[in-house]
């Protein structure tokens, strides 16, 4: 891929939504989409749709729209969804079941190929064909596995020092669902899906409705 200029992390985030839309787009038979359309279906304005896409190419015709299948292919390239990516689930209690039991990240290209617990009734387990480990061996099966991404989804005391063990496996990248922020080893990507501040976002806003 050739290099590109530095892409906002906002533009990266709307990238995803927008590739939701063309994905539907192109279930329901549709060939082309006008940056109106995706605007009103994305929620973005037109303007900011044009920009976000042209960091990447040019890929609407005026007049014609974009091209859905060619630019779903683009985007999940650009978000590097044209490739396997091997997850672990760490903490197997309410939140870590449901995501393995979650068949949607398959459907992205995220494979979950093992999780990781400290509970003694817990590992052994096999789950949705996943087997469940004990948290002292991260570090040989990453490399077993070649685990890429690390999802937490431990409490908040414990998020800091999985983080580290992560960090000392060698896993360069970490989804955080534990409610606290976490310090990131030097060469590890982390991003962090707070709940709470959701739903406080969303208190806030019918507060104001």
């Amino acid at each position: 891929m050739p290099n590109r200029p530095r892409i906002p992390a906002s533009t990266v985030n709307r990238l995803s939504l927008y590739l939701r839309v063309f994905s539907q787009a192109e279930l329901d038979g549709h060939t082309t989409v006008s940056s109106r359309e995706l605007a009103e279906l994305s929620g973005i304005n037109p303007a900011q749709v044009r920009k976000d896409l042209a960091y990447f190419g040019q890929f609407g015709r005026r007049g014609v729209g974009y091209a859905v299948a060619s630019l779903t292919r683009e985007i999940r390239g650009i978000l590097g969804l044209d490739k396997a990516w091997n997850c672990a689930i760490i903490g197997v209690g309410h939140l870590g079941t449901a995501l393995l039991m979650y068949r949607g990240m398959r459907s992205y290209g995220f494979h979950v190929v093992a999780a990781f617990d400290t509970d003694p009734d817990k590992i052994s387990w096999e789950l949705e064909g996943v087997p469940v480990y004990d948290l002292a061996d991260l570090a040989s099966v990453a490399r077993e596995k070649n685990i890429q991404i690390a999802v937490i989804t431990v409490p908040g005391p414990a998020a800091q020092d999985v983080a580290e063990q992560v960090a000392a496996a060698r896993i360069p990248a970490l989804l955080n669902f534990a409610p606290v922020q976490i310090r990131p080893g030097k060469n590890t990507i982390v991003r962090q899906v707070d709940l709470a501040a959701e739903l406080e976002a969303l208190s806030y806003q019918l507060r104001k409705h």
